[in-house]
């Protein structure tokens, strides 16, 4: 019998260690806004997931982890049924979360003083990743078309190109490819990153893949890995994926990094060893729980943030015409431009903490080419959504 989940209960979060809940005076300076900014949902887990994790705290031993066979293998069996990739066990590779993974990915395929290539407006962690390897960042912008952004392939080809004068080859090594793309909420296609890949593998650059948000899509879509492309793409990337955002898992840190050459591979492990260990055995177990029994709370979800997704953007479009939404396509992170409002990023990062009091994130926090946005998490009951919307429309009415 289908299990129906409720959505829109609003769960009482604080006091639960929650940074989305625990933190506000601390991140928004006071304790009434409605946070909707970092990137988990308010919604409880999956049942098979509760049972699956409370069965295994009744074992009262909590040793050394090391994942067994079955845990592999549903990452295997996830991919093949979601994506129609077939890849080998022995290229799984699980870490605690993907920023770690990222960092760990562009020690083992640069050296300091190399390029590597983001996307702005890109996701904040990113610049720490790159900055924090010794390399530096070279930005391949996005370009806003109307209401949705496409790549600049000019620009790529540019950034690995040999600069006239220049006393050496090119030291642009890596381009970090995020898809579905946060904070712009773009799911590239398959003949749009296979344009990418063919410019930085052709020019002798790996691409990794930060593809965390892949089973968070809107209707209509379908996301390609981008290692599935070919071959040579396999050969010469590294993909990230993790149930943390398609099941709300993140405070349990459990990625699968899936890097099909080998040394690539090695690479990845020789530079982690030491320093970023395994996830914990919850993760493990909510990994694998998720992955074989899970897809009826998550075909519900995503059909609840369809219907928000489609409340926030008529709202806006009726009663809030200054704010643009971008079109949106993956994430449950919107990408609004309130450039209209004609704010600098103190006066709209004030604007909406102690007038409209709702927590959303600074745009200009994702890059240059995010001042005047802010990025709005919508995945929340929508009694909360609405609420943050009328907030929203009577601060915007009032200036």
């Amino acid at each position: 019998m289908k299990m129906k989940y409720d959505f829109d209960h609003v769960w009482d979060r604080k006091n639960t260690d929650s940074a989305k809940w625990g933190g506000l005076e601390r991140v928004f300076g006071r304790d009434d806004v409605i946070p909707m900014w970092v990137a988990d949902m308010d919604f409880p887990v999956a049942q098979p997931i509760l049972e699956a994790l409370g069965e295994r705290v009744e074992h009262p031993f909590y040793g050394y982890t090391f994942p067994d066979k079955g845990v592999t293998e549903s990452v295997v069996e996830r991919v093949w049924k979601k994506f129609n990739w077939e890849i080998d066990p022995e290229w799984v590779v699980f870490t605690p979360g993907v920023i770690p993974a990222l960092n760990v990915a562009v020690r083992a395929v640069t050296h300091p003083g190399d390029g590597i290539i983001l996307q702005e407006p890109a996701y904040f962690p990113f610049f720490s990743v790159v900055n924090s390897s010794g390399c530096h960042i070279e930005n391949n912008q996005v370009t806003r078309v109307e209401n949705r952004y496409e790549m600049d392939y000019d620009d790529l080809k540019e950034k690995f190109s040999v600069q006239p004068g220049a006393r050496g080859p090119n030291r642009n090594k890596a381009i970090i490819f995020c898809n579905p793309h946060n904070p712009i909420g773009r799911l590239w296609t398959l003949d749009e990153a296979a344009r990418m890949g063919e410019i930085v593998i052709g020019n002798g650059g790996i691409v990794i893949a930060d593809e965390i948000h892949c089973e968070i899509l809107m209707k209509g879509y379908t996301h390609t890995p981008f290692a599935s492309i070919s071959e040579n793409f396999a050969q010469n990337s590294i993909t990230c994926m993790s149930p943390s955002k398609t099941f709300n898992l993140p405070g349990l840190e459990i990625s699968s990094i899936i890097i099909p050459n080998k040394k690539l591979r090695d690479d990845f492990t020789s530079t982690r060893a030491g320093i970023l260990p395994n996830p914990n055995l919850f993760g493990y177990v909510a990994l694998e729980a998720g992955y074989r029994h899970g897809d009826e709370w998550l075909e519900q979800v995503l059909d609840y943030l369809q219907e928000n997704l489609d409340l926030v953007t008529a709202f806006i479009e009726e009663y809030i015409p200054q704010i643009k939404v971008m079109e949106h396509q993956g994430t449950y992170l919107l990408w609004l431009d309130f450039r209209t409002l004609v704010l600098d990023n103190d006066s709209l990062r004030t604007f909406m903490r102690e007038k409209a009091k709702v927590g959303l994130n600074d745009g200009y926090t994702f890059g240059e080419s995010g001042r005047g946005f802010q990025r709005m998490n919508f995945a929340c009951p929508r009694s909360m959504l609405q609420e943050a919307l009328n907030r929203l429309e009577t601060a915007v009415n009032s200036l």
